[in-house]
């Protein structure tokens, strides 16, 4: 018997995928619900998992573009039940007449276990443990079924545990004195972000206001709370909740910000589907997280792990990525002071975070050390004025700066 292995259907708008990698070779026996292949279009990558037991039979290879509900594989059931038999059936030879063997050679299996682990792995762990130069098996895995996740390995490398250092010799440094290039197609994600983009820029009156905020009373909240907040919901308390419930409130007093434009009409939403950008190895995707206006802080902070645990699994969905009525990026976590971020349409706002730093600043005509972060939010000039643009975002700066603000609505 053989089960057929198609491309999945991701969404109506999705035609097509690039069949990015197979976690097995052709030939290798495959167990239930485990990763076999990646896919990649140009909204999301997904993994697909075995159906059944069986042995693989490729019929499409890595790079290749495929049209939904193709064919790209098989599973033969029935080779895997027939070994399964045969090994049961093998009836053992008696002890006197049994061949002396060998003891087991624990190393092998070993490695055999290791090699069958790195099989399992996500194309991105195996990348990450190949560049830091990682043991696998010493990494304790959060995924599904124990898998290892891009998160396991990179909490492994922070541990200090993990980290070495690769000698290089002078001699492997120089192997070549000659200029190269390597040429690499771009992937589904990045065409589909760098049309949007461009997109973004030539059909938007785009314009950016800037800010500054102090994070003092936010980051003593955060201090003050976060073991108890952490105790009771498992959870660590991150900014980016304080930005999410400021930008609802704003959004309330500012409705183009949360508006779009349909057909010549301003298309108002009355509910708050907030974006938070998530920087992934194959591209910027921005999850939605839902009604955030209905949430609490565990509730968004629980959103964002779920979508990072989702990404890094490769199990995000179309579903997730759509209806967003206004989008927040943080590019301070990689160390960014300024940026101007680009509208994501047909979102008339967009608010970008950046880095906090301590700077001089003068308060009650004295200088005083604070901790601040510039924050930029871009817009639609067509639909929004300066006036509330810019009103829009003191209003946010004015509810981080001053979070309890937020509990009693002023």
């Amino acid at each position: 018997m053989e089960i057929e292995i198609k491309i999945p259907s991701v969404g109506e708008s999705v035609k097509e995928a690039i069949l990015a990698q197979w976690y097995k070779k052709d030939g290798d026996r495959v167990r239930k619900d485990e990763a076999i292949l990646v896919i990649e279009t140009d909204k999301v990558t997904l993994e697909i998992v075995a159906e059944a037991d069986g042995i693989l039979k490729i019929k499409v290879f890595e790079g290749e573009t495929v049209a939904v509900g193709a064919l790209v594989g098989v599973i033969e059931t029935s080779a895997a039940a027939s070994q399964a038999i045969e090994t049961k059936a093998a009836p053992s030879p008696p002890a006197s007449e049994a061949p002396k063997q060998k003891p087991p050679e624990p190393a092998v299996s070993d490695k055999a276990a290791v090699s069958h682990e790195r099989q399992m792995l996500p194309p991105s762990v195996r990348r990450l443990a190949a560049e830091k130069n990682i043991d696998i098996s010493k990494i304790a895995g959060t995924g599904p079924g124990g898998r290892i996740t891009k998160s396991d390995v990179l909490l492994y490398l922070d541990s200090g545990i993990g980290r070495q250092v690769s000698v290089v010799t002078v001699s492997e440094s120089r192997k070549t004195d000659e200029e190269s290039v390597t040429r690499k197609p771009m992937t589904p994600i990045r065409k589909r972000i760098a049309a949007r983009l461009l997109d973004s820029k030539q059909n938007t009156a785009m314009l950016t206001t800037f800010n500054e905020i102090d994070m003092s009373r936010a980051m003593e909240i955060r201090t003050q709370y976060k073991d108890i907040f952490q105790k009771k919901y498992a959870l660590s308390l991150g900014f980016m909740s304080f930005f999410v419930k400021a930008v609802v409130e704003a959004l309330k007093s500012f409705p183009e910000l949360n508006a779009f434009i349909e057909d010549g009409d301003i298309l108002y939403h009355n509910y708050y589907h907030i974006g938070v950008a998530i920087g992934a190895e194959r591209g910027l995707v921005v999850p939605v997280i839902r009604h955030a206006d209905k949430l609490g802080f565990a509730g968004i902070e629980q959103a964002i792990l779920d979508y990072v645990k989702k990404i890094n699994e490769n199990r995000l969905e179309l579903s997730d990525l759509e209806g967003g009525t206004f989008t927040i990026s943080n590019g301070g976590v990689y160390g960014s002071l300024l940026s101007t971020p680009i509208l994501n349409m047909p979102q008339s706002g967009i608010l970008g975070m950046h880095k906090i730093e301590k700077r001089p600043v003068v308060i009650a005509e004295q200088i005083v050390i604070r901790p601040m972060m510039y924050v930029a939010m871009s817009y639609d000039h067509r639909i929004v004025d300066g006036r509330e643009a810019v009103t829009f975002l003191k209003r946010i700066k004015e509810c981080v700066e001053n979070p309890e603000r937020m509990l009693i609505e002023i």
